[in-house]
């Protein structure tokens, strides 16, 4: 599966898009984009040194205040326009995407894609409601109002599990508010962020509003962060490196957004439907191969429909197709890399030694073995304090665990320092909105697990971090809240002065 030479040739420039223009980077170092499903490497390009990252965030700078000047039905134009072209360009980014992830095309076409063109579709009308609190004297002698202006020049990182969408999730409400962007993808999966970008000059945004540099997160991603002249700093990844760059960006006092690592608890309550929860679970467990922080991997499931649904989900997972990621009939393809697949199988094999792998555990042979692949995974018997329970595998891995009463349900969904995600299943509507008040995550899903709207809010609780992608919640990251006050009255001398001078 060799890169498209219409999208090879674009990249003959470069892999950094600074100031409206794609251009080599400086570093001195190279990175392959291998392809995880063959192991075939289908572009190499030059890293962005700091240099690269200085260029980008001047260009972001300059120009800022054209774009933040523009009027909100002037920045909602553009990203309509965004929208049409990406909408156009739907099949070239759904078959890269596929190209540098291992994705499965009918992921990439039916999920990430209109994903990304739904979001800057919504993006485009919330442009027009960046509104403030309505005029009103709330001291008697003021009439006060407040104003929402852009934070400035943000600079954000992504992860390698969905680029093209995280791109989105990080630019679109920045620009939406009148912030420019400069977006540092991760190093092996970054030619859909750069198309993204492209479609975003094609579309009309001015040079500079939007910035991509390609490179490792110890050089250009710190750099970026602490970079003076970056107001904001936005990051998706893990908890761990999501703790650095709080360090280096608060030593700056900018404003920060973090949506990290996640563990999400799936609860099967004992009058559930057994065989939705079944399919719900292996669908949320598998999407993007595991590798999604939202990705249900703990099922607690009341003991009476325990055995029940263990073999429903074994055995649904056994039929699970994997195979080359361009095959419509495909469901899993590799993981992102032969490390991170190492790492997930590492997880596995030390849970041997405490818990029974019931199905999977292990690399498919034959044609698939030149790829990261990895089998669906289901584990059974691990105790509740075990690594494959309580740390984040991002891979094709499922843990069942058995529980009593609802309070026990309820504790050991929130008995993790995540809270990104969780879902609850029963029929009792009073079950489930005790749930959906007591576990501690920033989305509950009811009888289903994984869907995400581009009108709702997405981030976490504890150490999955703080802040909003998507929706209108996302507008209280990239902008700043100013209250304008004036005085109503055109007295010289006014009555609280006599506090600093004087006798009333």
């Amino acid at each position: 599966m060799a890169i498209p030479d219409h999208v090879k040739d674009r990249f003959a420039a470069g892999t950094q898009y600074i100031g409206g223009r794609l251009r080599p980077g400086t570093s001195g170092r190279t990175q392959d984009i291998v392809n995880p499903a063959t192991g075939e490497t289908v572009l190499g390009y030059e890293l962005a040194g700091t240099a690269d990252v200085d260029a980008a965030v001047a260009a972001a700078r300059a120009a800022l205040p054209g774009w933040a000047g523009a009027t909100p039905g002037e920045r909602s134009d553009a990203l309509h326009r965004f929208a049409g072209v990406l909408a156009e360009r739907a099949g070239e980014l759904a078959r890269t995407e596929t190209l540098q992830c291992g994705k499965p095309i009918k992921l990439t076409t039916e999920f990430d894609v209109p994903g990304t063109v739904d979001n800057t579709a919504f993006f485009a009308g919330a442009a027009r409601h960046l509104q403030g609190q309505s005029a009103g004297e709330y001291s008697a002698d003021h009439t006060s109002y407040t104003r929402r202006e852009p934070v400035g020049a943000v600079g954000s990182i992504a992860p390698w599990n969905y680029p093209l969408q995280m791109a989105a999730w990080k630019i679109l409400p920045a620009v939406a508010a009148g912030n420019t962007v400069v977006l540092k993808p991760a190093e092996i999966t970054p030619l859909t962020s750069l198309l993204f970008a492209e479609a975003a000059g094609d579309a009309g945004l001015p040079d500079g509003v939007v910035n991509i540099v390609s490179g490792a997160g110890r050089d250009a991603g710190e750099h970026l962060v602490g970079h003076p002249d970056i107001a904001m700093t936005s990051f998706t990844g893990s908890t761990e490196v999501g703790k650095r760059v709080a360090r280096i960006a608060t030593a700056s006092v900018k404003r920060l957004h973090l949506e990290l690592g996640g563990k999400a608890p799936f609860v099967v309550f004992d009058d559930a439907d057994v065989e939705a929860a079944a399919h719900g679970a292996v669908a949320g467990s598998l999407i993007n191969s595991g590798q999604d922080c939202t990705a249900a991997t703990r099922a607690y499931v009341q003991r009476p429909l325990y055995e029940a649904f263990t073999a429903a989900v074994a055995d649904l997972m056994a039929g699970v197709r994997l195979g080359d990621p361009l095959d419509p009939a495909t469901d899993l393809g590799p993981l992102v890399s032969f490390a991170q697949r190492d790492r997930v199988a590492g997880f596995v094999d030390r849970a041997r030694g405490y818990a029974t792998v019931v199905t999977g555990g292990e690399a498919p042979g034959g044609e698939l073995e030149r790829g990261a692949y990895y089998r669906p995974t289901l584990i059974t018997g691990a105790a509740q304090d075990s690594e494959i329970v309580r740390d984040e595998i991002f891979g094709p891995v499922l843990v069942v665990l058995p529980f009593d009463g609802d309070d026990e349900g309820i504790a050991l969904a929130n008995d993790t320092p995540y809270g990104l995600a969780a879902s609850a299943w029963s029929r009792d509507v009073y079950r489930t909105g005790r749930a959906t008040r007591e576990i501690q995550a920033g989305c509950v899903w009811i009888n289903d697990h994984i869907p995400i709207i581009s009108e709702m809010p997405h981030g976490g609780y504890k150490q999955s971090g703080f802040g909003k992608d998507m929706s209108s919640y996302s507008f209280e990251e990239y902008t700043q809240v100013k209250h304008v006050m004036y005085d109503n009255t055109a007295v010289v001398r006014k009555d609280w002065h006599r506090t600093v001078f004087g006798d009333r």
